[in-house]
């Protein structure tokens, strides 16, 4: 039976996760809207809080009772204690978490009132976890029954990551960054939304030019799994494509590409909310849950984000209610 099936259960016992990418300090200013070109706007409250791709689906695990390693690297600067301890209070395992020279990375999002964002990333230190620094964490990733892995470090670093992995790799391609297609077709889900989707398709020489969104009729639910099917039949393992607040479309193998639904919430504040997705994500399939029921999973706890502000804090811990149960 494959790892997509549905009829697979979940294991008593939990593997361990590890998380090779990017953290940050998010520097969060809240406003009724987003300001036009040229436009200077008054903000409500600025927040400093822990973020990163990478870090926030750490975190996202370990607070689901996951046991997560984390890899990547922090500056020698103030903002390095924000980024580090929102880890450590989750009970993230930063042992390699490395400092280096220069500043730690940082993100400028600004929140309206509908709790869209927009982010503007500076990725600092992050740039640092290249193929040597990943090398030396080698152990640490050769051990992990799962890896995940995102955008927001060099290539470099996650196709290192991709060749010392020996369990199940996970690929989060956002932001999208030219990786090796081998590592695309090693990933076991592929998490992307639309647009990413599109560009791997590119990557994986499996890019339609005819294809795409199709016509204005078309019905969304008819495009979305042919972007599955399309990256499946590319040689990708299983994909997971996320659609916002409809959920995800899960693919796997052979099997016909079925869409979860997520819950309906009331919007506060949709940042970090994928990175709830991909962590929740990650501790199903760490658990050996199928990948059906681990996206059900998934789908409740980036809805349990949304409802509340920032990314790391508005993250469930195990005991907590999910909406849509």
């Amino acid at each position: 039976m494959s790892r997509g099936d549905e009829g697979s259960e979940a294991t008593a016992a939990s593997g361990r996760i590890a998380v090779v990418g990017s953290t940050n300090a998010d520097l969060i200013v809240r406003t009724q809207r987003h300001p036009r070109p040229g436009e200077t706007l008054l903000g409500e409250d600025l927040d400093t809080l822990p973020g990163g791709k990478g870090a926030n689906q750490a975190v996202a695990a370990a607070r689901l009772g996951a046991a997560v390693q984390f890899v990547g690297a922090v500056g020698r600067d103030a903002f390095a204690a924000v980024a580090r301890d929102g880890m450590r209070a989750a009970g993230v395992d930063v042992s390699a978490l490395t400092e280096v020279d220069g500043p730690t990375g940082t993100a400028v999002i600004t929140v309206d009132a509908a709790g869209e964002n927009s982010i503007v990333v500076v990725p600092g230190a992050n740039g640092a976890v290249d193929a040597a620094r990943v090398e030396q964490a080698r152990e640490t990733v050769a051990a992990a029954d799962v890896v995940v892995l995102q955008g927001e470090i060099p290539a470099v670093g996650s196709e290192a990551a991709a060749r010392a992995c020996t369990g199940r790799l996970m690929l989060n391609l956002a932001p999208v960054i030219a990786v090796d297609p081998a590592v695309l077709r090693r990933a076991d889900p592929l998490v992307v939304n639309e647009h990413e989707a599109a560009r791997a398709a590119e990557m994986l020489g499996a890019f339609d030019e005819g294809a795409g969104p199709g016509p204005e009729h078309a019905e969304p639910d008819a495009v979305e799994r042919g972007v599955v099917e399309r990256l499946l039949a590319a040689g990708v393992p299983s994909v997971v494509l996320t659609v916002g607040p409809r959920g995800a479309w899960i693919g796997a193998g052979s099997a016909e590409p079925a869409r979860v639904p997520a819950p309906t919430v009331h919007a506060v504040d949709t940042t970090g909310a994928g990175d709830a997705f991909v962590g929740a994500l990650a501790v199903g399939l760490v658990r050996g849950e199928a990948l059906a029921a681990a996206a059900r999973r998934a789908v409740r706890v980036g809805a349990f984000a949304v409802g509340r502000r920032g990314a790391q804090p508005s993250y469930p811990a195990a005991e907590d209610p999910l909406p849509g149960g």
